[in-house]
């Protein structure tokens, strides 16, 4: 083919790519028939080319040539304009009619190549079946997308180059699996196999060409072309793979496979499909035989192993060792097996062993490869060799100086959690604190592990080793008194407690936590003691703070207001203690709003800094109804301390109180520009804004502070408002995302899924807030900071608050039984199973009277089990522990005693 498209019969191309009939070239490639020269700008009307070509300008003549300007010639031909050029025929010399035979003689040829690639395409298949149609096959042709002329005429060339090298080299293997799969390509599979079966005969010892040609033959022909090829190659693996995998009975492939064997007996991939043929009896006499084939192949050593009774396993392992002495499996595996028959001493002393042999071997020693062997075994459930593996490699590998050595440990443990081995993690971790017995976070680490995937039992265990070890590290002693406080066992706690205590007599947090322990508890007293002891050895504010919160909570104001007097004599900065104190005022009955508004402004002049103070002081003026000073106090406030957007708020607020809301929206303007980027005053001018303008607004708080909770909650309130459920809960899940501890956003949310969602979304919104614990929030914080709701549950916190604030949403239709469990603050499922056995104690707690009108006791208390009684449960029920009437039992003696009376009626008839 030439660039311009055009075709000569002979295939000689002309300097330009034009080709002449007769294969005679011009000048510049302008085709010259028998009879004259063709000019430029003219040709006859019989010059058509084959396939309806064009000339250089692209414009089609009448009878298919095109003009190099477009001008379409008439029948007679046209004459060129201009002067003659040398070597160019005339322009009066028309060219002949003749001149188009040699074309048209092309397109005939080209038509009659298709349809014979076409025809011996479907003439036979790989598996020798006609594919032809007889009806069809013309049409079938004219449709289908035959291979172009270049194509065709790539294919002869690749042909004429195959036929080249494997004429000039026929021994050369590729060459003829090249030429095969040329003509499997063109379709024409019969020459393929004919080929290759040439190559075969030319190359007898290679065994790609004898692949080739099985692959290419039908099914039942190939297996007598993999006989022949494993005679030629009967040391070849791959040509008695390719034999044995043509077999579809087991039997004929085990036969082949043992014939493959007694020619190349050291192949383990042929031992290996030999042996997954078999049954285990067999599979044990083949794997002997195997290994002494092919001593160094430890798959072999191990199936065997695998296969054979302990002691028989054992020599095998032995055996192993000495043809392998650089393996490390074979250790494991040895391991493993002591593992399974109890052996657990042996297990450590193996390891050992390997070290030290695989050392003496010349064996690196790899951290990652043994790692890698011990998460091995923990999945395969051998966990005693994982431990086992992971204590006598606990120092391979590992940096020498102490804080790379505890670096490394902490990231293999860490990488292991993620790839959920939790027993290597463990197992690391127990090791290192081992050898750092003084570093506390490991200690953590590993208490930290115990907490998320041990039991109390472990985690127990831990906690006692590490303050053991590190006497002196608070949290360790904090963390061992909780788990034993949260599993009842006061006594230990407080045990635990007193034994931190001789440890670090000056810990603020030991002495705290012991107050918290007894004041839990109900042993005020206990508390007020701790305290005392506590202001003594520590002193510090928060002991103190601790101290009146505890009288503050009992009711006992005055001896609150007197300890936090002689709190603020030690700390007059602490502004807590300042809040605290006018708080105690206020909650007085009556309250003593004068006093509080008094001992805010001596705490004022303590903490001018202190934001929540000033708040405090604001809201005991607001109590007053005096607007004015409220608004006053926070002037000075925003003087003192620029920036602080809940100060705006509140004067925000103090605005809308005294019925300004004009100036509440000058106010909140202002504040904008101050703290532009505060969620809190967005959320605020939400507000504040007319209905038809909040969502322009909300648009604006986006823009400047997206990911804010406090804007994402007026957004979803908005959905909420209007209806658009689903949107709202999208946004409310947002904010409780991106703020977890935010109680308004749950206690909105609540509210929320109460008027419109499920019992499950309900539920789901409960859950959530109980595990995050919320502490957030101004509205949040007013109702749960009371003095009656310090000690409740967070579920009971969330529903305090949600009927404090929404009220309406509270009540807007009852709740499901479980989720009212679950705002009481319990496990709505074992709530209702324990209902559930305590309906059943009642019932079986029923007094049962015989037939004579007797009644019978339901319950005999007993300290120990003093053998079974009829009709009667030994165990521990809502009584104590004793024994309970058994009402199924009951039933079967009544049974027993109706017979034995009907039995007795019978006897005195027939007597009778």
């Amino acid at each position: 083919r030439t660039p311009m498209g055009l075709r000569s019969p002979m295939g000689m191309s002309t300097p330009m790519g034009m080709h002449t009939p007769m294969g005679m070239h011009t000048p510049m490639g302008m085709a010259t028939p028998m009879s004259g020269m063709g000019t430029p700008m003219a040709h006859t009307p019989m010059a058509r080319t084959p396939m309806g070509m064009h000339t250089p300008m692209g414009m089609a003549t009448p009878m298919g040539m095109a003009t190099p300007m477009g001008a379409r010639t008439p029948h007679g031909g046209m004459r060129t304009p201009g002067m003659r050029t040398p070597g160019y025929g005339t322009p009066h010399t028309p060219m002949t009619p003749h001149s188009g035979g040699g074309s048209l003689n092309e397109l005939g040829e080209a038509r009659g190549t298709v349809l014979a690639v076409k025809l011996d395409r479907i003439m036979d298949s790989v598996t020798g079946q006609t594919v032809m149609d007889p009806k069809g096959y013309l049409t079938d042709l004219n449709a289908l997308q035959v291979q172009s002329d270049a194509d065709i005429s790539d294919i002869k060339k690749a042909r004429t180059l195959l036929k080249s090298v494997i004429t000039s080299n026929p021994k050369h293997g590729p060459g003829w699996i090249a030429a095969a799969r040329l003509e499997e390509v063109a379709g024409k599979v019969q020459s393929a196999r004919q080929l290759i079966a040439q190559g075969c005969k030319h190359c007898p010892n290679n065994e790609d060409v004898w692949l080739e040609a099985a692959r290419l033959e039908k099914p039942a022909n190939a297996k007598a072309v993999l006989a022949k090829a494993v005679k030629s190659l009967p040391h070849s693996v791959r040509l008695w793979i390719d034999a044995a995998n043509r077999e579809t009975d087991l039997q004929a492939k085990g036969r082949v496979l043992r014939k493959a064997l007694e020619f190349i007996p050291n192949s383990v991939r042929l031992w290996k499909e030999a042996v997954s043929l078999e049954d285990e009896t067999e599979a044990r006499v083949m794997l002997s035989r195997a290994v002494e084939c092919v001593p160094h192949s430890v798959e072999m050593w191990l199936a065997l192993a695998k296969l054979s009774a302990y002691k028989d396993a054992q020599k095998v392992l032995n055996e192993a060792r000495k043809h392998i002495p650089t393996s490390p499996v074979i250790w494991v595996t040895a391991a493993k097996l002591e593992e399974t028959q109890g052996n657990e001493k042996m297990v450590e002393l193996i390891l050992t062993r390997a070290i030290d042999s695989l050392a003496a071997n010349g064996v690196t020693p790899d951290r990652d490869m043994w790692l890698k062997q011990a998460e091995e075994a923990e999945k395969t459930g051998f966990i005693k060799t994982c431990q086992a593996i992971i204590k006598v490699t606990i120092k391979v590998g590992v940096d020498e100086d102490v804080k790379g050595m505890k670096q490394n440990w902490i990231q293999d443990a860490d990488a292991a959690i993620n790839r959920n081995s939790i027993e290597v993690a463990r197992a690391i971790y127990n090791n290192a604190v081992m050898h750092l017995k003084g570093k506390k976070g490991l200690w953590l680490r590993l208490a930290e592990l115990e907490t998320k995937y041990g039991n109390a039992e472990s985690l127990d265990n831990v906690l006692q080793r590490a303050v053991t070890y590190c006497p002196h590290a608070e949290i360790l002693w904090l963390m061992a008194a909780k788990q034993k406080w949260l599993r009842g066992d006061v006594a230990s706690a407080r045990r635990i407690l007193a034994e931190a205590f001789s440890h670090s007599k000056e810990s603020e947090a030991i002495h705290l936590a012991a107050v918290k322990l007894e004041s839990e508890n109900n042993e005020i007293q206990r508390s007020r003691l701790l305290l005392a002891r506590a202001r003594q050895q520590c002193n510090t504010p928060k002991v103190w703070m601790q101290s009146v919160q505890l009288e503050r909570e009992q009711g006992l104001y005055q001896q609150a207001l007197h300890l936090s007097e002689e709190g603020l004599k030690e700390h007059p900065s602490f502004a807590k203690m300042w809040m605290i104190g006018g708080q105690i005022h206020m909650e007085k009955s009556p309250p003593e709003l004068a006093e509080a508004t008094k001992f805010f402004e001596r705490g004022l002049q303590k903490c001018p800094r202190s934001v929540p103070l000033w708040l405090c002081a604001v809201e005991c003026e607001i109590k007053q109804q005096k607007y004015t000073k409220a608004r006053s106090l926070l002037e000075k406030a925003r003087l003192r301390n620029p920036g602080a957007d809940l100060l705006w708020l509140k004067g925000v607020e103090v605005e809308l109180l005294d019925g300004s809301e004009r100036l509440s929206h000058h106010l909140m303007s202002k504040a904008l520009q101050e703290c532009p980027t505060s969620g809190i005053l967005w959320a605020k001018a939400i507000e504040l804004e007319p209905k038809q303008g909040q969502n322009a607004k909300s648009v604006d708080a986006l823009k400047k502070c997206e990911n804010d909770a406090h804007v994402i909650i007026a957004v979803a309130k908005l959905f909420w408002r209007d209806g658009k459920n689903a949107k709202a809960r999208k946004w409310f899940n947002r904010a409780v995302t991106l703020n977890p501890r935010l109680g308004d956003a749950w206690g909105a949310y609540l509210a929320f899924e109460m008027e419109n969602g499920t019992s499950h979304e309900q539920r789901e919104v409960i859950r959530k807030s109980v595990d995050a614990e919320p502490n957030q929030g101004l509205e949040w914080n007013k109702t749960v900071k009371k003095v009656a709701n310090w000690r409740a549950k967070w579920a009971v916190k969330l529903k305090r608050f949600v009927e404090e604030v929404y009220p309406t949403e509270f009540n807007a239709k009852p709740l499901n039984r479980e989720v009212e469990l679950l705002l009481q603050g319990e496990d709505p499922y074992a709530a209702m199973a324990t209902a559930q056995e305590e309906a059943a104690a009642e019932k079986d707690e029923l007094d049962v009277k015989d037939e004579g009108g007797v009644k019978m006791e339901s319950f005999e208390p007993a300290t120990s089990f003093m053998g079974a009684r009829p009709g009667w449960c030994f165990k521990m029920g809502m009584r104590g522990l004793g024994y309970y009437r058994d009402p199924k039992q009951d039933l079967g003696v009544k049974g027993e005693v109706k017979e034995e009376k009907k039995a007795k009626v019978k006897e005195e008839d027939e007597k009778k």
